[in-house]
């Protein structure tokens, strides 16, 4: 097993009014990077699309350093981690052009079947490979608390550009919303420094979704829930810096 390894340039338009990489953009850039390396190694999506597969990402803990600027070139990193019964562990390097390492994040997948709709046994349905057991961010993807108060209440539209490959909201989407619903003010002077996301329930075209947000010091707890059925369908911690 070798490391999947790539270079980024950033672009104008994955950009914020700060040139900051926009945390959307990171969110795809780490699974460009998880879908290829898996592609390289037979697990990708071919792989699952030929067995009625799909890899559905349950967690990611996202540690940011500083966030990539316009023009900067980038390389990230990225292998499997551990492997449990049913979840994957991916973890993830970013590293600037001097080599210094800016972000690093970890990511736990299930493989479900797709048309059941459930998980399945990775052993029993996945050709044998190997993990490299390094970790580039330590942890074990701890429950998020609810938040306990609205100190904040954003109300978003399922868009089609939000659907992904797997007809659900893509994973990016969920903490653009997150940090969309904190107050303007707040995020004038402001970036995020650490994420947390636990991944619930699908999201689906044409749905509303509520996105109820506490604001505590440095700190943001945001549930979203689909305002049809009351579902939730991901929870999320951000932690935040000054700029």
């Amino acid at each position: 097993m070798q490391k999947g390894e790539k270079e980024y340039q950033i672009r104008t338009y994955e950009c914020d009014k700060n040139s900051n990489l926009r945390v959307l953009t990171l969110m795809n850039i780490l699974q460009d990077m998880a879908d290829s390396h898996a592609s390289s190694i037979g697990l990708g999506l071919e792989f699952c699309l030929r067995k009625g597969f799909a890899w559905v990402g349950s967690n990611y803990h996202i540690k940011i350093e500083r966030l990539p600027m316009l023009h900067e070139n980038i390389r990230v990193v990225t292998w499997p981690s551990a492997e449990k019964k049913l979840g994957a562990v991916r973890d993830f390097v970013v590293y600037d052009a001097s080599g210094n390492i800016i972000i690093t994040a970890s990511s736990q997948w299930i493989l479900i079947d797709f048309v059941r709709k459930r998980p399945i046994s990775l052993k029993e349905n996945l050709p044998e490979y190997t993990v490299i057991p390094e970790r580039a961010l330590e942890t074990d993807f701890p429950k998020l608390p609810e938040p306990e108060r609205a100190d904040c209440q954003r109300r978003f539209l399922v868009r089609f550009d939000d659907i992904d490959i797997n007809r659900h909201v893509n994973n990016a989407v969920y903490p653009l919303w997150a940090t969309e619903a904190v107050d303007h003010d707040f995020r004038d002077n402001h970036v995020p420094c650490e994420l947390e996301i636990a991944f619930k329930k699908e999201g689906h075209l044409g749905e509303d979704v509520d996105i109820t947000t506490e604001l505590e010091g440095q700190t943001s707890l945001h549930s979203v829930t689909a305002l049809s059925d009351g579902r939730e369908l991901a929870r999320l911690r951000i932690k935040w810096k000054n700029l």
